[in-house]
């Protein structure tokens, strides 16, 4: 009988399944997972149909379009001042296929990898799956501020590699200059390399535009940045995602990329590609709408009396409960908002690998249109005043 490998077997459904599979179920509003109703490029659409028709739809490179690799360099020149070639930047099938490449590609067996608490549900089962240890270090509400003195205190001989998210997903928080500069330090003093997750790169309220750590001195070559078309244009669905890296690195990891997936439907490439040299006012507007959804929401649920923490990116906001008042913790509140206000959220300690998980802390997603934003929160202002009653 077949045996599946103790590492998926001892998985349940991601919460983020879990959530939204209810929400279908009992017709539930969905502001668990993360995706927006409204993808704001029909640009982009269009040019995927214009390619399925007119252009190849067969194998293309497994490394991706020469357009879409050097769309992207050219993007990040543009947003980022980033200098860097095609050779440099692998197509992958979403920023999930990339993370599976960087871990498999560089995660020996009982190799240790930082991760910081939260995280996104995937990096610990594939560093395990690689054969992995994780080490696990928490950032803490309200600020969810790297510990950098915690980060050395946690280094051994073992170390090898380092996962970073930021912006960081479920707190829409952005590390600092300072905090960057110290995990650049610890890479470069004990030979780390740095997995850079910046999928939320583009979405950011701040008015500041992204810092990758790889233009840190010392990190060109040995941080691989990891971005997503999903999260720049709001279109999930199309898994187009891309590594960028020193062009040994990346030549290194694209080997193992083309026995993950191999490749990304080409129409969708040449779309991204042509999306990427969309004018900066475009991407403006787009953010400007998601900025006036995720005030919405703010606004909503800080005038039902519940305390909402300050994000500057991401599709999310949080919520503290026990700020809130509200006596019970985060997977207890999103298990009866769903069933009893028909709203679906997210508990983070459900995005926690480890111990010292805050049982407090709820995320939702914003970027939905405002008549579902206002029925959302007019149920939750409903479910505070029952548990209030």
């Amino acid at each position: 009988m077949p045996i599946l490998h103790p590492v998926y077997a001892a998985m349940g459904t991601t919460v983020f399944e879990e959530m939204s599979g209810l929400a279908r179920q009992l017709g539930a509003i969905n502001l668990g997972q993360g995706f927006p109703d409204d993808p704001r490029a029909p640009e982009l659409i269009e040019a995927a149909a214009r390619a399925l028709a007119e252009r190849s739809n067969q194998y293309p490179p497994a490394a991706g379009l020469p357009e879409l690799r050097d769309a992207i360099c050219a993007f990040y020149a543009r947003r980022q001042g980033l200098d860097l070639s095609r050779e440099q930047v692998v197509v992958t099938s979403g920023a999930t296929e990339a993370i599976a490449a960087c871990v498999l590609g560089l995660v020996q067996p009982g190799d240790e990898v930082i991760l910081f608490q939260p995280a996104y549900d995937a990096y610990a089962p594939l560093v395990r799956r690689a054969g992995g240890v994780p080490v696990s270090l928490s950032l803490l509400p309200p600020l969810w501020r790297y510990p950098c003195d915690g980060l050395r205190a946690a280094i051994t001989p073992r170390t090898r590699v380092l996962m970073l998210n930021d912006p960081l997903n479920p707190a829409g928080s952005v590390a600092s200059e300072a905090e960057l500069a110290e995990i650049a330090a610890v890479c470069i003093e004990h030979d780390i390399t740095a997995i850079c997750d910046e999928v939320w790169e583009e979405v950011r309220f701040d008015g500041v535009a992204h810092r990758s750590l790889m233009t840190f001195p010392g990190m060109a070559g040995r941080a691989v940045k990891i971005g997503s078309a999903g999260k720049v244009f709001g279109l999930t669905g199309w898994k187009v995602g891309w590594l960028a890296a020193s062009a040994a690195l990346a030549g290194g990891l694209a080997r193992v990329h083309q026995f993950l997936t191999f490749t990304t439907p080409p129409p969708l490439q040449w779309a991204v590609a042509e999306g990427l040299a969309l004018p900066d006012g475009w991407f403006a507007a787009r953010n400007a709408g998601w900025a006036a959804s995720r005030q919405r929401l703010r606004v909503g649920l800080e005038a039902a009396g519940y305390a909402v923490l300050d994000n500057a990116a991401t599709w999310f906001v949080c919520i503290d409960l026990a700020a809130s008042g509200l006596d019970m913790d985060d997977r207890s509140f999103s298990e009866a908002a769903i069933r009893k206000a028909g709203v679906a959220t997210i508990p983070v300690s459900a995005l926690w690998e480890g111990a010292g998980a805050p049982r407090q802390i709820v995320r939702l997603c914003f970027t939905k249109s405002d008549v579902v934003l206002d029925e959302a929160i007019a149920r939750l202002t409903a479910f505070r005043t029952d548990r209030a009653a």
